[in-house]
């Protein structure tokens, strides 16, 4: 969406509620606000330079204009090209001129935290200075929100950061450049410090990460793979679901590539690569392919969509559900550049348990359905 008014340098234009991130830092979000999209972690602003403007280095300049915000993360930004003067990268020393364009788009300043720290087990696959790799639990919300103020990744993080060297002073700033849902299980990456925070959080940005997602849809997918290319928004009727949309003035461009890589006759495994990162994309663009992920409740999943009439069919779907009562999906893998080394890391996460016993479940009822048509 583009904002086209012009403000004075006072002023500061966002963009809408669902493109405006909440703090990745661990702060309390506004009750009101929906939850960012993965790349949405960042903050919006334009800035239409008034005419009386006096030259000044564009890194002052926002300075005193961005709340919450050091030079040090500015001069980052600009670093990394997520500040731009008329669509154009420049250096920290740039001087602002009347009429130029600003363009701001970097990870939302920390703010001062209300959440507490809570000794919760944390999956850490990977540590060092500048960042940690978390695999989540299916079940646990990652950032605190209304009616989850307690037990979330964010409260087990800032347990975990308070008792490190670098944090004893009582910064504590771990930075989520991503998210993933409370049911979804799987691989995420927090920056431990404001240069990492930024270059991670570009990456996301400007999707040169590599993610990839294991799916059990409802249905057996008609080509062996494929790609979604669709605007997503929330819906009107209920704002916990995202639709596909046709105006694109109202939704966000949204890329999901597919491929099969299991059938079961009426579901199939899938694994899903996002170019974008939309709230709920992969469960609303599979729902809008006609294929919803399995026991998906908020999708409409949970109930038996393929398949028999016969009791025994639908008593086996029953217990599919109850060894999984969430969706099925699961964060697979995660690559990145280091944002310090520079080094490529790759990180792959093992399906839990519960994945993985309904898919066994699946083969041996299939494979007993091809000896009994044989």
């Amino acid at each position: 969406m583009q904002i086209n008014e012009t403000v004075s340098q006072a002023e500061l234009e966002d963009f809408d509620d669902e493109s405006r991130p909440q703090a990745i830092a661990l702060s309390r979000p506004k009750v009101d606000e929906p939850e960012p999209d993965e790349d949405g972690l960042f903050e919006h602003t334009r800035l239409v330079i008034e005419k009386k403007q006096t030259l000044v280095r564009i890194d002052k300049f926002l300075l005193d204009r961005l709340a919450h915000v050091t030079r040090n993360r500015i001069q980052n930004a600009i670093e990394e090209g997520l500040i731009t003067v008329n669509d154009q990268a420049v250096k920290a020393s740039y001087k602002v001129k009347p009429d130029d364009v600003i363009s701001v788009r970097m990870p939302h300043p920390p703010r001062d935290t209300e959440v507490h720290p809570e000794d919760i087990p944390l999956n850490i696959v990977y540590e060092d200075a500048a960042l940690l790799m978390v695999d989540k639990a299916a079940g646990m919300v990652v950032h605190p929100a209304q009616g989850n103020w307690e037990g979330t990744l964010v409260n087990a993080l800032i347990f975990h950061l308070q008792n490190l060297p670098t944090h004893r002073n009582g910064e504590i700033r771990p930075g989520l450049v991503h998210r993933i849902d409370k049911d979804t299980s799987g691989l995420l990456v927090i920056a431990k410090t404001e240069d990492a925070m930024t270059k991670l959080a570009h990456q996301f940005f400007v999707h040169t990460t590599e993610r990839s997602y294991m799916a059990l849809v409802w249905g057996d997918v008609k080509e062996d793979e494929g790609t979604i290319d669709q605007f997503l928004a929330r819906s009107m009727k209920d704002r916990r679901i995202t639709t596909v949309v046709d105006d694109e003035t109202i939704g966000r461009r949204a890329i999901t590539h597919y491929k099969v890589l299991e059938r079961f006759h009426y579901v199939t495994l899938i694994e899903c690569r996002l170019e974008t990162g939309r709230t709920h994309q992969i469960r609303a663009h599979m729902r809008f392919l006609g294929h919803p992920l399995f026991s998906d409740a908020t999708y409409g999943g949970d109930k038996i969509l393929k398949g028999t009439t016969f009791q025994r069919y639908r008593q086996f779907v029953e217990n599919c559900f109850k060894l999984m009562p969430r969706q099925a999906l699961h964060a697979r893998s995660l690559g990145f550049v280091h944002p310090e080394t520079g080094e490529r890391m790759y990180f792959e996460s093992p399906l839990p348990e519960d994945f993985k016993a309904v898919l066994e479940k699946w083969r041996n009822y299939t494979s007993q359905m091809d000896k009994d048509n044989s």
